[in-house]
């Protein structure tokens, strides 16, 4: 009450978004944080990889599925392969070591944003989905080493490492999320998609797409709408390609994209809308960029 006998309202300020090792949060972008929530019950690694088990029981049971069946196929003992890198000599020129840092990379953002929403952005949850995803990815290393063509790969290892690496400092470094993104394109053959085997590969461009929106000083123009690429795929290592003496070749490319979500779905206010956004952080649909190879 005020001396003159009047009473004073007291107006509530609206608390900031919750800010995190990530920076703060991204309203346009992130769904919110269950209110029920609280960071302090998941300080450590047990209690936030226990708040993702069904998740992660789910990602175990699909691998489960899908390698199964190597069970069937004359397993050996498990045993080590070398398969190399980028070499013209390798099986796919060094795009299946991206395919493994791109897998690695996709289960770590999966489960980071999981536990980003299970436990109200506890501290350190960024390097638990990246124990986890590497976990997994170890996981489907083992089902290989037991293939009579394959084995355990200690270049997959390192590269489902840097996969899950660089979504660690994605969600470490405050804003890095908004400006750069590692994205996959598939380009549609003449059997418009396939979905194992080399040619499987030979559609797929790996890319760092850095998104000139998350820039200040460029986010509020028309470059909002446009990205930078930097990216790799390889061609022609094929067996048939082989067996003709084709030469196989590996493509370092650069480019510039359309930020989709940037033009689509900055400020959606719908699930779909929002799902449709985040989706697009990891995949860039074809003929949505122009790319010049600058290698051959």
């Amino acid at each position: 009450m005020l001396p003159d006998g009047h009473f004073s309202v007291r107006q509530e300020e609206t608390p900031p978004p919750p800010s995190s090792v990530a920076g703060p949060a991204d309203i346009r972008y992130r769904p919110p944080h269950s209110p029920e929530t609280n960071p302090n019950r998941y300080r450590n690694f047990g209690q936030q990889a226990g708040a993702v088990k069904w998740e992660l029981a789910a990602i175990l049971a699909y691998y489960t599925a899908i390698n199964g069946s190597k069970l069937f196929k004359e397993p050996e003992w498990p045993h080590f392969h070398k398969e190399g890198w980028f070499g013209k000599s390798t099986n796919n020129i060094g795009v299946d070591k991206l395919a493994h840092s791109y897998s690695s990379y996709i289960l770590s953002e999966i489960l980071h944003a999981r536990l980003r929403r299970k436990t109200g952005d506890a501290p350190g949850i960024q390097f638990t989905a990246a124990a986890l995803a590497s976990a997994t990815m170890l996981y489907t290393e083992l089902w290989d080493s037991i293939e009579p063509t394959a084995g355990w790969s200690w270049e997959d290892v390192a590269f489902n490492t840097m996969g899950a690496g660089f979504s660690v400092l994605r969600n470490s470094v405050p804003g890095l999320d908004e400006k750069l993104d590692f994205r996959l394109m598939i380009i549609p053959n003449s059997s418009f998609i396939n979905t194992q085997g080399k040619r499987h590969f030979e559609q797929q461009r790996h890319f760092f797409a850095l998104k000139f929106a998350g820039f200040e000083g460029l986010n509020k123009g028309p470059l909002r709408f446009l990205e930078f690429h930097l990216g790799y795929y390889a061609k022609d290592f094929t067996l048939q390609d082989r067996a003709l003496g084709v030469e196989p070749k590996r493509r370092i490319f650069v480019g510039f994209g359309l930020n989709l979500r940037e033009l689509f779905f900055k400020n959606s206010s719908s699930r779909v809308g929002r799902a449709a956004g985040e989706v697009l952080d990891y995949f860039q649909p074809p003929y949505t960029a122009l790319h010049q190879h600058i290698t051959n």
